[in-house]
Parts: structure tokens; C-alpha cells; sequence
């Protein structure tokens, strides 16, 4: 008796089937609201980077919601640069990547170029825990949207430099700011720089904490 088989399913022809967790890490990052909605990000699946889950980014902005628009994006381990990119497209003044890898650095400049908006990004290369002790020059005439999504190994192996890290964006980012950082399950939120200024919002497999500075 022929052994049957179950039809296979053209996902990209139907967005509405969800993809799992294997298909997910594996397929390019598509940004899920605003003017660029639906479009693909060039990406190449590699250890170094690890694009936010695109069910933990969309809760993301739904928490974000209105503040940005008009804001600066600062995507800290930018990686894909899904959060920079899907934080132009919800009306985002500008966005600003941070990425160590010039390969992957690359690549989030020939998105912005295949995206249209060139003109909106600033890519920059190097090891960004070195800002905690040398913060670059960046603009505060608008608040700062600051996406802090590190490797997960970091929140243990380097978690001294990233909290520096993180304080030191906090210190800087001018008034009426939100810092989002993501960590997994196993991070503990009492380390946090202030803790008792950051709210918490458990979207499995990550936690999000958001600060947000007052206007």
C-alpha cells in the first residue's frame, strides 16, 4: 500500500500560518507594522546573530505604541536590525545600529538601500560595551527609543559591562526616553541598574523591561 504524504504549505503565499521555532530562527525577519509592513529583511542565518522572535517584537511596539513616532531608534546589537528597521517603519525619526560584526553590518546597510530609506540609518561598527566608558556623540533633540537585545550569554558572562552599559544609555538618553531591554527567563531582574524603575512583561521565551524617563 503507497504510504501517503501530507501536502506541504507554501507559507509565504499564506502569512497567516505561524512558523515554528525552526523556521522562524531560519527564515529572513519580516517587519510586521507601518509603512514598510511586510517587507523582508536580507539575512543570513549565523550564530552571531539572534533576531528577536517576531511574536515578542510585535508585542514589543504594541507596548510602545505612539512614542515612536518621532523618535530616535537606537538598536543596540543590532544583528538583523529587525527592531531599528520595524522602528522606521512605525515613524521613527531616525534609527541608529550598533553591530561588531562588519559582515552583518554590511548587510544592515544594503537593507536599508533595498528598504528605500537610506537616508534614515546610521550604521555604525564596533564592540558597543565600550560605550558605557566612551558614549559617542548622538543626538538628543528628540527622545530616544534604546533596544538593548544582547546575546543572552551576556546577562551572565559579561553581565558587568552590560549593565554599565545599560546605565550609562540611561544617563544620557534625554527626557521623555524609553530603554527596552530583553533578556530570557533565567535573567534576574533584581541586578538591574535601578530595578525599581522598570517594568516588567513576561512574552516567553523572552522578558522585556522597559524604563522609561520622565518628560
Amino acid at each position: 500500500m503507497p504510504r501517503r504524504t501530507r501536502p506541504k504549505t507554501d507559507r509565504s503565499a499564506s502569512p497567516s500560518v505561524p512558523l515554528t521555532r525552526r523556521e522562524e530562527a531560519a527564515s529572513a525577519p519580516r517587519i510586521g507594522g507601518g509603512e514598510l509592513r511586510g517587507r523582508r529583511l536580507e539575512f543570513i542565518p549565523d550564530a552571531r546573530t539572534r533576531p528577536m522572535k517576531d511574536r515578542v517584537r510585535e508585542s514589543l511596539f504594541d507596548l510602545l505604541g505612539t512614542d515612536v513616532k518621532g523618535a530616535l531608534a537606537i538598536d543596540l546589537f543590532a544583528g538583523s536590525g529587525a527592531i531599528g528597521f520595524e522602528a522606521v517603519s512605525r515613524g521613527a525619526l531616525r534609527a541608529i545600529f550598533v553591530e561588531r560584526h562588519f559582515p552583518t553590518a554590511a548587510i544592515l546597510r544594503r537593507s536599508g538601500e533595498s528598504l528605500g530609506i537610506q537616508e534614515k540609518i546610521d550604521v555604525r561598527t564596533g564592540d558597543v560595551l565600550l560605550w558605557a566608558k566612551c558614549m559617542p556623540q548622538l543626538p538628543t533633540s528628540s527622545p530616544w527609543i534604546v533596544f538593548i537585545s544582547p546575546p543572552w550569554s551576556f546577562f551572565s558572562e559579561r553581565w558587568d559591562d552590560l549593565a554599565s552599559l545599560i546605565e550609562a544609555m540611561r544617563l544620557a538618553a534625554p527626557v521623555g526616553s524609553t530603554l527596552v531591554v530583553e533578556a530570557d527567563t533565567t535573567f534576574d531582574p533584581e541586578a538591574l541598574p535601578n530595578r525599581e524603575a522598570w517594568e516588567t512583561r513576561p512574552i516567553p521565551p523572552a522578558v522585556l523591561y522597559f524604563h522609561r524617563e520622565p518628560h
